[in-house]
């Protein structure tokens, strides 16, 4: 069953029986650093996202998508279709590599500049067109109408609530006994997570005939 946003926040407040001002303003909270959690915890598939552009020719720098968060691959896509593929590597390697950055050609590595940009080597050449797949930052489900939904809260809806419970309870300062319930209900969630996204998403059947759980 998916969330929505409003669905999700009635959840909260009647799991934990609480309706004063104070709580209800900090339901934001709660939703938004689960949110970053399952972010951090688990790779899921869906935020992954790909995106095409131009190298600029002269300059070794390539902007980030202002979403971006961690690379999976950067491409240099030739005239024939031809993916070619840059090695990840560190500003250091980069900068021994190229030392003069009028040094041009084909990039064949690349490594992250700073919060915003990436540092390419060789120095592009040409107006290189060039294919990003990265893993991204979502939109939160607070950032939505009331009926809306968003990946986490479709797809890892027990995760999303536990979690919320989990972060209510700190804010509540309820006793070890009543966290340590929401504690284990979000964990198991997250193992489920695990195996759903980083098991039975990226293993193939003839490889690993079974799925086993990745402790949290």
């Amino acid at each position: 069953m998916a969330f929505t946003y409003s669905g999700l926040k009635t959840a909260i407040q009647d799991y934990m029986e609480n309706d004063e001002t104070t709580f209800t303003n900090s339901l934001n909270t709660f939703i938004k650093n689960t949110e970053e959690r399952i972010l951090k915890e688990v790779e899921l598939l869906g935020f992954r996202k790909n995106v095409t552009g131009t190298l600029t020719s002269g300059s070794p720098y390539l902007g980030m998508p202002t979403d971006y968060l961690a690379p999976f691959s950067l491409a240099v896509i030739d005239s024939d279709s031809n993916y070619n593929y840059l090695l990840l590597k560190h500003v250091s390697f980069i900068r021994e590599y190229t030392p003069a950055a009028a040094t041009t050609g084909t990039p064949l590595y690349y490594a992250q500049f700073d919060e915003d940009s990436f540092i390419l080597a060789p120095t592009p050449s040409a107006a290189l067109t060039m294919e990003l797949h990265y893993f991204y930052q979502p939109s939160s489900l607070t950032a939505g109408a009331d009926s809306g939904t968003t990946y986490i809260s479709t797809y890892a809806p027990d995760a999303l609530l536990y979690g919320s419970l989990l972060e209510a309870a700190v804010f509540m300062k309820l006793g070890p006994e009543e966290f340590s319930i929401y504690q284990d209900r979000y964990d198991r969630e997250m193992v489920r997570l695990k195996n759903w996204s980083e098991g039975k998403n990226t293993r193939t059947e003839d490889r690993y005939d079974r799925i086993r759980s990745q402790p949290s």
